[in-house]
Order: C-alpha cells, then structure tokens, then sequence
C-alpha cells in the first residue's frame, strides 16, 4: 500500500500489521542478493523500477527475521534473487502493448565467456499514459516513464571459490500522482481566521464559499480528472553495485562476505490539497504559458509568482554502504547447519536536501505566498554480530529424526542523527530578513543567521533479536512448527520537530524505536486424496507490538511553528494465514490464499498541542489525549485471493494454451493516526475485489515465441488506495486521496532462444 503518502512510487510492504512509517525505517525490508535495497525517508520507497525483473524466485518471509536480515525486519523481508549467470548462451526479450498506450520493453543476454566466468545482462523501458487528466495543465498524471538495467557478473577462479558481482541501475520521471481533491475544512479554517463565512461578492477571496466552490469543482471533475496549482513530477535515481564471494574453507565451512555500495536520489513537486488554491503546495511553480486560472467561485484571475524551480532540490539524496562477515557450517552428518557473522551499515546524504512548501496560503493570497525553507540531512551507522543454529535431534538418536531445534541472537547498535533548517519569508519583515521555523520570535538575516534556525538531533539505540523454534517432520509430507521470536526497528530523526525539550515542552527531534514478540505456530502439508494432490499450510501468531512508530502532524502555537512528530503506542497483533491448492485433472490448478488479522492498540497517549477530541473525550491543548480505541492504522483485517490455472498442451508440438485467473479482495482498512473516524472524512479505505486474466500460447508453433493476451482490474473498480489524512483541526484541513490503476489490458510477445 502506499501507506498515505501522495506517489505512485513510494509503495511499501505491510505484513501482520507492520510496514512503513514516515521518517521511519521500513518495517518490511526488500533485499536484493542479500542486501537491502535502499530506502527513502521522505517517502517509504525502497529501490527502484526493475527490482522484479529477469529473477530467479522471490521470497516473502512473514514475522521477525531480526536474527539473520537484521533491523527493521519485524514485520518480515521480501527476497529478491536474480537469475544468475548461466553456463549456456541464451535470453529472451518481451515486449507489451496496451491501453493507456502502455509500451513495455524487457530483456535479458546469458553470455558464458568459459568455464569459470560467465555474464548475465538485463534490461527494462516501460513508458505508459496517465490515466489522471490534469485540466490546469492539460497532462496526465499518474503516467509511467523509466529504464532500468542490471549486469551480474559470476566467477568461479576454482572448485572452492564463488564470486558473484552485481550492479544496477534505474531512472524514472513521470508527472506525479493524480490526487483528487475531496474538501476543505471550511468550519475549522473559519476559525483560526483562513477565511470568513460570508458572501463572496462582499470580501472576495477571503470568503470560505471560494473553498466550497473550490471542492464543488474537483468533484465535477470526477475520480479520473484534477487541477492542480503546481506541475507535480516524481524523480527517481538510484544505481547500486554488490559483492558475493563464498569460499569453501573445509567441507563443513564456508566463508561468505557480503558488500554492497548503493545511491539513491529522489526528487517531486506535490500539490497535496489538489486544488488551484496553494493550501498545501510542495515546490510549487508557475502557471503554463497559456494558462488562465480564476479563483473558484469568483471572475477574480490568479497568477502564480515566487515559484521555486530555480531552488528545487532533491527531497531524498543519500549513499549506503553495507558489509556483512558469515561463516557457514554444516556438521554432524549435516544434523547441524550455523550461520554466524558480523553486519555494518552506514547510509549518509550525498549532497543537500531539502523542500520549499506553501502551507495555508489563504484563498486571496494565492499565487503570493512565498514558501517556506527547509533543508536537513539524516545519517545512520549500524551494527551487528549475530548467530543462528539448527539441529536436527536425530543427531543422538535415530527415534528424534526429524525433530530439529532452531535457536538464534543478533544484538544490534544503531545511531542515527541529523540537522534541520527551517525558516519562512513574509512581507511583514524588512528586506533580507526571515523568521525561523522553530520559533517565530527568531528573524534573522538571510546568510549568516540561518544558522540560528538549524537544529540537530540524534538517536541511539541497542536491542538484541532473537528467535528459538521447534519443528517437526510427521511424514514426508507433513511439518509441524512453533516458535518465538522477538525483533526490532530502529528509531530516527524528526527533522519536521516544532517542540525542541524547553519550558516543559517534549522534544520531538527524535523518535525511539519498535519492538516486537511473536509466537507462532502452524503445519505444512501435501496429500493425496485418491488421485488428486493438495497443499494446505496454516499458521497462526499473536504479536506484542511496543513503541509503534505513528507518524501526525504537529503546531507549536506559542511560536507558530508547523511541522510533524512521531507517536509511540503499544498493541496486540493476532492472526492466521491459510494457503490452499488442489489438481483435479492434469493441468488445472485450484488455489488461494486467506488471512485474518486482529489488531488492537493496548496503550496510545500523546500530549496534544490543539484542543482533541480523543476516545476520553475533548482534551485541552497540552493535555493528555488517548487514542487507544483508534482502529489500528494500515490494516485490512480480511484478505482472500481465489486463482484457477490450465494448460492444455497442443497436437502435433504446436505448443501449450494456459490460462490464469484470480480474484482478490481486501477489506476495508483505517488509515488515520491519531483522530477518530467522524473527525476524518475518508479514514477508511473501503474493501475492493480485483479480477485479472491472462490467456497464453506458449511455445507458438514449437518456437520460441510466446503470445498473451492480459488484463489487470477488467472489471473496472473504482477504489482508493490512500488517504491524506489531514483534515482535522490543528493539521492542514483539507482531504485528498489516490485511486487505484483502471482497467488495464494488453498483448504480451516473448521470444526465448538458447538457454534462456
């Protein structure tokens, strides 16, 4: 999901309730070839276009893997393993042509140079429409447009040594995401003096009707077309190049290192309320040339002045590092399989960061509002020694074959720090002058005193992760399992901080981190019932979730200052997981997936800067709110997918017809993280059910030659998939959300030679 945040590219994982969190480490980690990708800040975007393609198998492990992937993977980790280098020349290319004039170019090249070294090249294009039409600016949004690429380069010097090399690259730039405005909350912005409850024609801009007819027009336009102030675009950069080298000490131990170096650059304009208006503009620009605009409601023109192009800078810009130390054995007649080792990680930016934001901009004064500063950078340095063993109890007798123990620890040192700079113009100063961020009491002269609105912070922390289970192999085809595992996510930064530990005030420049405990349990068979094979696995857990990072918006009023914080509340996480699949006849599968989760905060208090309204009550600014009967954020308590595959091959070697279908659905979930639901139009994502098919002629005619015919959503749902999550009073009082892809539908040609 996209947990909130307004790009198409920032999609991150959620697994039993866990995903990302702004600012915050994921709580899911994407590896590719044992390294995790990198991550965003400002976006919970891990890697980049081209993760998916040309691989060998993906893997999605469910719960903590703190014990051998490391921090941040309580939730669990999605494994990416590319295909590796072949010793037979080969490939294949494939090209995609849909609506939306979708045109998808992949390929992959096998080149074995001899024995002991062989190649493997892959590339990508993808270029599509949007399917968002912005009539201010008359482009689509939500479009695609990137190319990425990957080499890996295998070595084999001898029998005993393995050395795997592979380097990335990736570039996307599209026109941001199609945000739909759904409304302005008029009664609260006629509180604090935004606008007026009175007619139009008597104050002009300043009356709230202008953001009535303002939402009037956006719903007009409907879930497929926007207007936006600013030319929105998302940016992303990021290559990366890792090193594998096993080397075979013994016939019982292996060394493995592991060493990665990545860059990431991210960079988008965002008009958050969706609207000409500029309520939340980041970036913002100019009208186009031939652009006219009036404000909503009114025959008044508005031009958009102090656009910041010529100061936009990338809004994440870092360089990670990464080395892992293994030692791998197997002993005992391989009853005892280890794995011990030593991890460092060190993520630094790569050059300055920063955004330029209009934030309640007042109807009248739009297009005048100059924006806001702020530029910051967050490093982070970890590390690690870990250990993990299996034992098979078969080992000291044979009656125990079968019964293996697992046991593992990994303690983790984590430091992350960082500065922030903030300030904002304003036509009330002199010339030359601006007035901190921080504190509004703070006017300095632009230069030299900048340097009394930057702040810093800093966040250390140390947590062991550590699992110990049990299985057991009934039969061949039968395994029994249960352990317990406890995990941790790393704390951060808070760059967005507005409270800094003075006169009493919490200090909001960091955040502490997450940990949790899980016992799980669960069986993995395949049958037979007469002729016809079943898998059925099941697994069951309850997780002690404790200090959930929940990222709201923050005000200080004593100096004005708006930015952002991270909340902690503790919870408890419960469900199960069911995959099923039978063959009735040869060639036809039957199968899907099921899962429930149950999630309850047990423990949610904050100090509130804006009078609340919490599950104990209204709470006055600076009391203690509880939110502890909150739906939990980000889950869909039921998610259930229903697939049916055949294949019938053809006579006469003429090739193989399949056909895929699947039905998924997920139920509705809550995305708000502090407010309750009446006070938070469109809290929760509604549940929706996606129907895509495909239908395949491989091998055409005994060749090479692969045809299919797709189609993704063919029943055309129309269903949000994000929220903004700012409407309440004492945040920035408007709603917008994203809709998930329309129907989508193609011809897929793939041709295949030598090896593949």
């Amino acid at each position: 999901g996209l947990n909130g945040q307004g790009s198409r590219e920032s999609n991150s994982c959620t697994i039993r309730g866990q995903g990302a969190t702004f600012q915050a480490s994921p709580g899911v980690v994407v590896y590719m070839n044992e390294v995790p990708l990198p991550a965003g800040i400002t976006l919970s975007q891990q890697g980049g276009p081209g993760n998916f393609i040309d691989l060998e198998n993906m893997q999605v492990l469910s719960g903590p893997q703190g014990t051998l992937f490391g921090r941040n993977t309580t939730g669990g980790a999605v494994l990416l393993v590319p295909k590796k280098p072949g010793d037979e020349f080969g490939g294949w290319i494939k090209g995609e042509y849909g609506n939306y004039d979708r045109k998808y170019a992949e390929g992959a090249l096998n080149l074995p140079v001899n024995d002991k070294l062989a190649i493997r090249v892959v590339g990508a294009y993808h270029d599509r429409d949007g399917y968002t039409r912005d009539v201010v600016w008359n482009k689509d949004r939500d479009n695609e447009h990137s190319y990425s690429g990957r080499i890996g380069i295998l070595f084999k010097p001898t029998e005993t040594i393995t050395n795997y090399t592979m380097a990335y690259g990736a570039y996307s730039k599209n026109n941001g995401a199609g945000l739909i405005h759904k409304g302005f909350n008029v009664e609260a912005m006629a509180g604090i003096g935004l606008c007026a409850n009175l007619p139009v024609g008597f104050v002009g801009g300043y009356s709230c009707d202008v953001y009535r007819a303002t939402t009037a027009q956006a719903d007009a336009l409907g879930p497929r077309k926007t207007a936006f102030s600013t030319d929105t675009f998302s940016k992303t950069q990021t290559w990366g190049i890792s090193n594998t080298t096993d080397i075979e000490l013994s016939d019982e131990i292996t060394l493995r290192n592991i060493v990665s170096y990545q860059k990431m650059k991210i960079g988008y304009r965002y008009d958050g309320d969706a609207t000409v208006l500029q309520q939340h503009d980041v970036d913002p620009g100019v009208l186009p040339a031939d652009g006219v605009v009036t404000l909503p409601g009114t025959p008044f023109p508005v031009s958009y002045d102090f656009a910041t192009l010529s100061t936009e800078l990338p809004r994440d810009n870092f360089r990670v590092w990464s080395e892992e130390l293994q030692f791998q054995g197997k002993m005992l007649d391989d009853h005892l399989n280890w794995t011990i080792g030593g991890f460092y990680f060190d993520q630094r930016p790569d050059g300055l960061q920063g955004t330029r934001a209009n934030v309640y901009c007042i109807a009248l004064q739009t297009g005048q509002c100059e924006a806001s500063v702020s530029q910051y950078g967050t490093s982070t340095v970890s590390k690690a020694l870990y250990g993990q063993a299996t034992l098979n109890l078969g080992a000291f007798s044979p009656s125990l074959e079968g019964v293996r123990l697992t046991g593992g620890y990994r303690q983790t040192w984590d430091h992350v720090y960082g500065f922030a700079t903030q300030y904002n113009s304003s036509n009330l100063l002199p010339p030359g002058f601006v007035v901190c961020g921080k504190d509004s009491s703070l006017v300095v002269p632009v230069g030299t005193g900048l340097a009394d609105c930057r702040f810093t912070g800093a966040q250390r922390s140390s947590s062991p992760s550590w699992i110990v289970g049990l299985d057991y192999k009934v039969t061949h085809d039968i395994l029994l399992y249960g352990k317990v595992s406890h995990s941790y996510k790393a704390g951060g930064f808070n760059p967005y901080a507005v409270f800094f530990g003075q006169n009493g005030d919490p200090d909001t420049r960091s955040f502490g981190p997450e940990e949790v405990t899980v016992w799980e349990a669960g069986v993995k068979t395949d049958f037979r019932l007469g002729s016809v094979p079943f898998r059925v696995n099941v697994a069951g857990y309850t997780t002690d979730y404790q200090g959930i990072q929940r990222a709201s918006g923050d005000f200080n009023f004593a100096t004005g200052a708006g930015g952002a914080k991270t909340l902690n509340a503790d919870a408890r996480i419960k469900g199960i997981e069911v995959e099923a699949s039978m063959r009735p006849f040869p060639g036809v599968e039957i199968g899907g997936n099921f899962s429930y989760t149950d999630a309850k905060y047990k423990k949610y208090q904050y100090v509130t800067g804006t009078e609340t309204v919490a599950c104990n009550g209204i709470v006055a600014p600076g009391g203690t709110a509880d939110a502890s009967c909150l739906p939990f954020q980000y889950v869909s308590p039921y998610i259930w997918s229903f697939h049916v595959s055949a294949e019938q091959p053809l006579a006469d070697d003429m090739g193989t017809l399949a056909v895929y279908a699947n039905y998924s659905h997920t139920s509705r979930q809550f995305t708000e993280a502090v407010n309750l639901p009446e006070n938070q139009p469109g809290a929760y994502l509604e549940a929706f059910g996606l129907l895509n098919v495909s239908l395949d002629w491989r091998k055409v005619g005994g060749s090479g030659f692969d045809l299919s015919l797709f189609g993704t959503n063919l029943a055309n749902k129309l269903y949000r998939i994000s929220n903004s999550d700012v409407y309440q009073a004492g945040s920035l009082l408007y709603q917008a959300t994203l809709y998930g892809e329309p129907r989508m539908y193609g011809l897929r040609v793939k041709y295949t030679f030598g090896g593949g």
